[in-house]
């Protein structure tokens, strides 16, 4: 075949032969052709002792033809010999060749794998993310799961992955799901005339209100009951310091309990959990000790943390309770609270609490998939959370994550058209639900428990992968995977990376780990995104995937996390690496 025909093939169709031949099939589509137009070309005449002709291709020496024993064995050498010389002389001659050309992996040295490098357009990821970020609720910007702003978010990301050309699914699932239903209000009067006077109405003589700002001063907890706390009620409040004095809380019940973090804190879930085991009717944590004076001014930002819905349940007797508010305050807010309630030295202020959250209903979530049909049921799924906290936009956490899946599945879906059809299937898929409990990636592994054991081959976790643009606030993307030879393939790959793109190679830390021990273990995989289930929830196996976390993220579940500190380049790192690993799987199925 000249090279007039081979011009007319598909880059699949070169490759496939190629592949017959025995030779590499990296490179651009020339770069085959005239592999291809060299292979085929007329032969030399059998009384040649040349050996195969060699092509350097990539800084690496290959020959054109498959080397094998037998063969190097029957190829006379330097003229006639004995038999058993020639075999040694072969032998020898093999075992120079093999250090110094082909490499073969029963000598100890790693195979030539066939790396390419995915393209990444920064502005396309951005366009993403802000498309995504308006989808926001109106009032408090948040993507929260189970409401109708996820709904909308999962619908964008149907449609992108079908613009594509993919086949496209849309799951939905019924988890259990708190709801926020209108804006909250908290509020402290210090009433006038020594306390004898109201704190409103037209009665009210000097008496002082101070109203906290949503989002700002204060944030809903997960799984917060509500409640309808008014200054006339005059709920107290019971000082309970870090938490860990069991004989505090046993003296708070009917009380609103005050916690500030630092020193042996506990997690949400052991507070409200112990607050439901006491009968407080309400709890209160602030903020004393993480990244104060990073982000606003000199204040601790209240940041939204989850509760384990289970344990929670449990501590209450088999229900969730629904009238117990739980809320987080800022430092600065705080410290107004404890100055008018607990330091009074006039008149003791009291407290107006309104939560209006359903917190014991289960509500619909969200996984949006793209699918690229391969050749094979063998499947590669890319995924990220595009649920966010309540609160905010969640430009980092993880809409960073979420439009680098959509940029990573625009850039293969191109590559697939210009290529061909993969041998192994690859999955585009985001999660609702993770800030809550991974509700979305667990019900989609429940729910294809032995598609998956039989057929997933990698799982691939994008979560916060961005770097803040300010270097000074961190500059590292950790990359880190729980199997040996995946590990490999990221090493190889990160240095490939590094040597096309030096810039950011000197701008950014990537940092790789191998994480390969069980569930809990210090050398194993966190369970704190969506990799988990596809690592640990397979029933009797073990899934293998690969994850990336970004650094630069002090606004993390804070109302702070918007676009206005968004790097879109940074999140090509992870998507290019990755990208070129998926895509070396999707048409390398012995891999």
């Amino acid at each position: 075949m000249d090279e007039a025909e081979l011009t007319k093939l598909t880059v699949a169709e070169l490759k496939a032969i190629l592949n017959e031949q025995g030779l590499p099939v990296s490179g651009k589509k020339s770069d085959l052709i005239e592999r291809l137009s060299i292979s085929t070309a007329p032969p030399m005449q059998e009384t040649t002792l040349a050996p195969p002709m060699m092509v350097v291709e990539e800084d690496v020496v290959v020959f054109d033809e498959p080397i094998t024993l037998m063969a190097r064995m029957k190829t006379p050498l330097y003229g006639s010999i004995n038999m058993g010389m020639a075999i040694a002389i072969g032998l020898a001659a093999l075992m120079v060749s093999a250090v110094l050309i082909v490499q073969p992996a029963w000598l100890g040295f790693e195979p030539d794998y066939d790396y390419e490098l995915i393209d990444f357009d920064a502005n396309q990821a951005q366009m993403y993310a802000e498309n995504l970020v308006a989808l926001g609720h109106p009032d408090w910007e948040g993507r929260m799961s189970g409401t109708q702003e996820e709904a909308n978010t999962a619908q964008y990301i149907i449609s992108e992955f079908a613009a594509m050309g993919m086949q496209t699914q849309l799951n939905s699932f019924d988890v259990p799901m708190h709801k926020v239903n209108a804006e909250p209000s908290l509020r402290i009067c210090v009433q006038g005339l020594g306390g004898n006077s109201p704190c409103e109405g037209i009665t009210a003589i000097g008496s002082v209100i101070t109203e906290f700002q949503h989002r700002v001063d204060y944030v809903i907890q997960g799984f917060s009951g509500q409640s309808e706390y008014t200054f006339q009620q005059d709920v107290q409040l019971t000082d309970l310091g870090n938490g860990s004095d069991d004989a505090l809380w046993s003296t708070a019940g009917g009380t609103i309990g005050y916690l500030r973090s630092g020193g042996s804190k506990i997690g949400n879930t052991q507070m409200f959990s112990k607050a439901a085991e006491n009968n407080l009717a309400g709890l209160i944590r602030v903020n004393k000790d993480y990244n104060c004076g990073m982000i606003e001014g000199n204040d601790c930002v209240p940041i939204f943390k989850g509760s384990g819905i289970d344990d929670v349940t449990a501590a209450n007797g088999g229900t969730i309770p629904s009238d117990l508010p739980f809320i987080a305050m800022s430092k600065d807010a705080g410290e107004i609270l404890e100055t008018a309630i607990f330091n009074a030295t006039g008149s003791q202020g009291v407290l107006e609490m309104i939560i209006d959250v359903t917190n014991d209903q289960e509500q619909t979530i969200y996984v949006p998939c793209g699918t690229i049909e391969g050749k094979s049921s063998e499947v590669v799924i890319i995924g990220g959370h595009h649920d966010t906290v309540y609160h905010g936009q969640g430009a980092v956490d993880d809409t960073s994550g979420t439009s680098s899946v959509m940029e990573m599945a625009r850039q293969m879906s191109m590559i697939v058209n210009e290529t061909g059809t993969p041998e192994r299937t690859i999955q585009f898929c985001t999660w609702g639900g993770e800030e809550e409990g991974l509700y979305g990636s667990r019900a989609y592994v429940a729910a294809n428990q032995n598609f998956l054991k039989e057929n997933l081959r990698l799982y691939v976790n994008l979560d916060m992968n961005h770097v803040d643009a300010d270097a000074n606030r961190g500059n590292s993307v950790s990359l880190f995977t729980n199997n040996e030879d995946d590990y490999g393939h990221m090493e190889r790959i990160t240095d490939l990376y590094k040597d096309a793109n030096p810039d950011m190679a000197e701008r950014y830390d990537i940092q790789l780990s191998l994480l390969k021990g069980a569930q809990g273990e210090p050398d194993g995989m966190p369970y704190n995104s969506d990799h988990g289930p596809f690592v640990y929830d397979l029933d009797g196996k073990r899934g293998r995937a690969v994850v990336c976390y970004g650094s630069g993220s002090w606004e993390y579940h804070t109302y702070l996390d918007t676009m206005d500190r968004f790097n879109a380049d940074s999140l090509g790192i992870s998507v290019t690496i990755y990208g070129t690993y998926v895509r070396m799987l999707a048409y390398n199925p012995g891999v």
